[in-house]
């Protein structure tokens, strides 16, 4: 149980005995929060000894009399504004009035308790201000986090950029002088490491654009019954040139048509990203095999390479945004490090299904991905 500040602060120290009872085995249960909140006490029986006490020690919750000897409960409630803390104010007075009440909101109280008052109406105006001060610190940390994932994002996405534009650009600059002479063949070499660059990067954008639809809940679906069978035929379609290039073999292990609910965008993103993958990693004259499965429930996508494999520890890293694995021989493979994290998403929050891999350095890798053949709410996306 988490234990939240309370300071009360009354000139009547029977007051602050009857609040401290009322309040004592008192719990606050949020449906959001993983904690119940209890409390820990502390009291001042003048608003000089609240000063002292919320300059030392802050709490999170404030009980304060309107009426108080010496410096009013107004003037504490100002001191806390003009400090900018972190504490919720409620207002107790005996002179409880529309005029009484609208002057403490105006000053930052966040609620008002009149005199006399039971222990139900003390334990409900408490309750609503720690639901208040909790929603509030989450909403707070929240935008702070998000704040931060934003920055972070954009720091590595610049950083990921920065080196095939300096790359192009330097190739540029060397036709434009044409310090390498006036040979047109000088230059082919430079012009194919300049378009593969170029095509590193629409594929990171494309890959941002895919991320950011999914995240942001904005991704226009089509659920329709989709031959999976067909789906990885295309896949490997498009990964055959690259492939063939090194003499690479794709092989489609799977039954006549494998049918299930889905957004065929859906699965072509999550089919191309282990099929480009599985060439991108593999040897030269290597293998992939493309296997598909299915029971009455789920569907079990199986992408086996004879490539250059990974470590576990290095496997924890890769369903990180912008997770790549970087060693020697990976160095100068090309990749956003956004695939296999957006393949993640899909597979885990839209199909109800998972992603695990396995792999051995210098042997292969082999991803398998779990998808519901009817995932959750599908019906209604129909």
């Amino acid at each position: 149980m988490e234990k939240l500040k309370l300071l009360i602060v009354d000139d009547e120290q029977p007051m602050r005995e009857g609040v401290m009872r009322a309040l004592r085995k008192y719990t606050v249960s949020l449906p959001y929060a993983e904690e119940d909140y209890g409390f820990d006490f502390s009291e001042a029986g003048t608003g000089e000894e609240a000063l002292d006490v919320i300059d030392r020690t802050p709490p999170d919750i404030l009980l304060l009399d309107y009426k108080l000897p010496g410096i009013k409960g107004l003037d504490v409630l100002d001191h806390i504004i003009q400090r900018q803390l972190d504490i919720l104010t409620v207002m107790i007075t005996a002179y409880a009035s529309l005029e009484t009440a609208v002057s403490a909101t105006r000053y930052g109280a966040y609620d008002f308790l009149a005199k006399p008052f039971t222990p139900e109406e003390l334990r409900t105006a408490v309750h609503k201000a720690v639901k208040h001060l909790i929603l509030t610190r989450q909403a707070r940390k929240f935008t702070e986090e998000k704040r931060r994932v934003r920055f972070q994002f954009i720091s590595v996405l610049a950083h990921e950029l920065k080196s095939p534009l300096s790359a192009v650009e330097g190739y540029l600059r060397i036709m434009q002088t044409r310090s390498a002479g006036n040979e047109l063949g000088a230059y082919d070499e430079m012009v194919r490491r300049s378009v593969t660059r170029l095509e590193g990067m629409r594929k990171m954008i494309m890959d941002i654009l895919d991320l950011t639809r999914i995240e942001s809940g904005q991704k226009t679906r089509e659920m329709a019954e989709v031959d999976l069978r067909d789906v990885a035929r295309v896949a490997i379609e498009t990964a055959q040139p690259p492939a063939q290039e090194r003499g690479i073999s794709i092989e489609l292990d799977s039954p006549e048509s494998i049918f299930m609910v889905a957004d065929r965008g859906e699965l072509e993103i999550i089919l191309n990203n282990l099929a480009s993958n599985a060439v991108k990693y593999n040897r030269d004259h290597g293998k992939v095999t493309l296997a598909l499965s299915a029971d009455d429930e789920t569907v079990t996508i199986a992408c086996t390479d004879t490539g250059i494999g990974m470590s576990e520890e290095e496997t924890v890293q890769l369903f990180k945004e912008f997770g790549r694995i970087k060693n020697e021989k990976t160095r100068h493979i090309l990749g956003s490090g956004l695939g296999l994290s957006t393949l993640k998403k899909l597979a885990t929050e839209y199909y109800g299904g998972g992603v695990k891999v396995e792999s051995k350095p210098g042997e292969g890798t082999t991803f398998t991905v779990t998808l519901q053949r009817r995932p959750a709410g599908s019906e209604a996306k129909a």
